[in-house]
């Protein structure tokens, strides 16, 4: 079991950056493979970006390609989303995700762990 909880999200301009971060607990937090999905209301969960067990392989969804980058700190039990060039098509509630295997899924159901969500609001 591990448990998720995120932490970063706020109110920013089209332009801005904003990191944020996902606190795991659990023992077993070095074999899953994490990811962060996003979602607005009256949509469907997007995928935003996916990282191995070990960092070494991510993966990152069309639209934040180039802006956005996952990464994990196994020793502190941590997954980060560095977003940078915010735009307000990327408002929406952000989701942190543990899958129960080590290598690197877009598949949101492949995900068995999902946070609570934080609001990440791109407005000028």
């Amino acid at each position: 079991q591990v448990q998720l909880v995120e932490s970063g999200g706020g109110l920013v301009q089209p332009g801005d950056s904003l990191r944020l971060s996902c606190a795991a607990s659990g023992r077993t937090f070095t074999s899953y493979a994490m990811g962060w999905f996003r979602q607005t209301p009256g949509k469907e969960r997007e995928f935003v970006a996916a990282i191995n067990w070990s960092g070494g392989n991510t993966y990152y969804g069309d639209p934040v390609k180039g802006r956005f980058t996952i990464s994990r700190d196994n020793a502190k039990n941590t997954v980060y989303l560095q977003m940078n060039s915010l735009k307000a098509e990327d408002t929406a509630v952000y989701y942190c995700a543990a899958a129960s295997r080590l290598s690197s899924t877009v598949v949101a159901a492949l995900y068995d762990f999902w946070g609570q969500g934080t609001q990440v609001t791109v407005s000028s």
